[in-house]
């Protein structure tokens, strides 16, 4: 129980001062389970924050319930979860019950001018750190070059198309990949 409740309080933490959603929401994850508490190596927080990305629901909330689970099975999955998720809910409840008079506040446009800014910083942030610790081989290369042509194209000439259609393509090419190289290692091991 001890270790859910720690859970809870660090994913509230970082649920009540993280602004931007989730991927805002990356370096301070990394930092606390990676650094600070060392549940978990650089490599399966890679691979947690792809499973998060590629599942439904947000970013945040799902690799708050992977990590809680990891720590403490189910129990820890649902006080990560309802850790992350109780600060956005009662502020977005207070703020729904004066929006109107909260959104005309002239100071209030000012600091959502600014977060906007350090939103799109700690995104690109997590990005990079991403991208440095991706084992660099020709696959991974293509596809993040080819998605992000694609990704500029898509905006540039405003088409119509899901960012999930890219991920499962990504998807499907890794996986062909992968398998060929296993085969071929099954091969190798065999003769």
């Amino acid at each position: 129980m001890k270790k859910c409740l720690e859970l809870f309080i660090m994913f509230f933490k970082l649920g009540l001062f993280t602004f931007g959603g989730g991927y805002a929401m990356l370096p301070q994850i990394k930092q606390e389970v990676i650094e600070k508490k060392k549940w978990l190596t650089e490599d399966e927080i890679l691979q947690i924050i792809a499973i998060a990305e590629s599942t439904p629901g947000p970013v945040a909330i799902n690799m708050a319930t992977y990590i809680g689970y990891k720590q403490a099975k189910i129990l820890g999955s649902i006080f990560a979860t309802i850790g992350v998720i109780l600060p956005s809910l009662v502020i977005i409840f207070l703020i729904s019950l004066f929006f109107e008079e909260f959104i005309k506040l002239e100071y209030v446009n000012y600091a959502f001018k600014g977060i906007k800014c350090a939103v799109a910083f700690l995104i690109l942030k997590a990005g990079l750190g991403m991208a440095k610790k991706v084992k660099k081989s020709w696959l991974p290369l293509t596809i993040l070059g080819l998605t992000l042509v694609a990704s500029i194209c898509i905006e540039i000439f405003s088409l119509n198309f899901s960012s999930i259609y890219m991920i499962l393509i990504g998807a499907f090419l890794g996986a062909i990949f992968y398998a060929k190289e296993k085969g071929k290692e099954v091969e190798d091991d065999l003769s």
